[in-house]
């Protein structure tokens, strides 16, 4: 494995082996792209060592022709496209569903798993007009070159789009990332970025691309990114029964001030990010410092990219005492978040959307 990436000396890493890392709360937010030396790391695996000179990206299943590209053809034959995109873990705010319950064996992340870059590279579609997609090809399959070990095996790790969504513009090939070239840990050289999806979908370290009619049958998608009901533990789950992972869910989180940060009395600022899924936008995030009995309408930040996270913020007036502030956000198709962590819990600890929630002291 290669030695640990150059990160912001305050990143805080929740394994080694594998690498997995996210940003503290007061650094996340200080711009609206994420520095690469801030943006979360997720990994399954050890992070691969690729030669780019030897690399050759594949793409077969229900194509006309199967093709085999090395990374200056993909960037030299096809055009070029950037999104501005966040990609945020399926397993972000975990933390707060490990404190109603016990999630043994996962990543015990804070709200960091998440981050906004932009993102440049080969639209897939065109890649995937370049093979010929034929009819009945319903879900685009990606493979990493990464290697998991799991149950005495050794595979790649994996998931799946459904065509229509492969299709879309802003599903990109990247191979830059905020105009510099991809870094090992994020991808390189050439990774999916699927926006509105969870993270898990935007396969790093891309080997093959295979269009098939079923979803993919990576253990990654058919196994370990599924979310069930709070009365469902893994002795009892039946993994065909499980929701399959796909589009993110409205969240806000409030990254300012801190949890347990002593603030002084008076108007204190409050900040934050909001994110949705698929095509829908944040329309608005509502802050309260008493329970949920009254709310403050967040000012959102000029820019609507339709991909991206919204940064948010608002004045709260604190008299001294002790408080917990609490965040909601609205999307576009009015979709709101529940109020309780225990009404979204499951046994993997996924896609926690429950109100945001910081207790801070006010002194006078």
């Amino acid at each position: 494995m290669p030695n640990r990436p150059e990160k912001h000396p305050g990143m805080i890493f929740r394994s080694e082996q594998p690498l997995n890392a996210e940003p503290p709360m007061e650094l996340l937010r200080q711009s609206f792209t994420t520095p690469a030396e801030l943006f979360f790391v997720r990994n399954h695996g050890s992070i691969p060592e690729i030669d780019a000179d030897r690399y050759r990206l594949s793409i077969g299943g229900m194509v006309q022709r199967e093709l085999r590209l090395s990374l200056d053809e993909i960037r030299e034959q096809f055009p070029r496209s950037t999104v501005t995109a966040t990609l945020q873990c399926a397993g972000n705010r975990r933390q707060d569903l490990m404190e109603v319950a016990p999630i043994p064996g996962e990543v015990a992340w804070s709200a960091g798993a998440i981050g906004t870059a932009e993102w440049r590279g080969t639209p897939l579609r065109e890649v995937l007009q370049a093979a010929g997609v034929e009819p009945g090809a319903l879900h685009a399959a990606f493979t990493g070159l990464d290697e998991v070990e799991m149950e005495n095996q050794a595979f790649g790790f994996g998931g799946s789009i459904p065509i229509e969504k492969a299709m879309s513009p802003e599903v990109v090939l990247a191979y830059e990332m905020n105009g510099e070239p991809l870094t090992p840990e994020h991808g390189a050289p050439l990774r999916v970025v699927a926006p509105g999806y969870i993270g898990a979908r935007s396969v790093k370290w891309l080997a093959n691309i295979v269009l098939q009619a079923e979803p993919s049958s990576n253990y990654y998608q058919t196994h370990a990114y599924k979310i069930f009901p709070p009365q469902v533990d893994e002795e009892t789950a039946d993994w065909e029964k499980g929701l399959m992972l796909g589009e993110l869910s409205v969240n806000a989180v409030i990254c300012r001030p801190t949890y347990e940060e002593a603030v002084s009395a008076g108007p204190v600022p409050v900040q934050g990010y909001a994110i949705t899924g698929g095509e829908r936008s944040v329309e608005r995030v509502d802050v309260s410092t008493d329970g949920g009995e009254t709310w403050t309408t967040a000012d959102l930040q000029e820019g609507n990219d339709p991909w991206a996270w919204r940064l948010w913020e608002t004045l709260v007036d604190l008299s001294p005492g002790r408080y917990e502030i609490v965040a909601r956000a609205w999307d576009s198709a009015a979709n709101t978040q529940p109020e309780l962590a225990e009404q979204v819990w499951n046994f993997k600890g996924y896609m926690d959307n429950s109100w945001h929630r910081i207790e801070v002291s006010c002194t006078g």
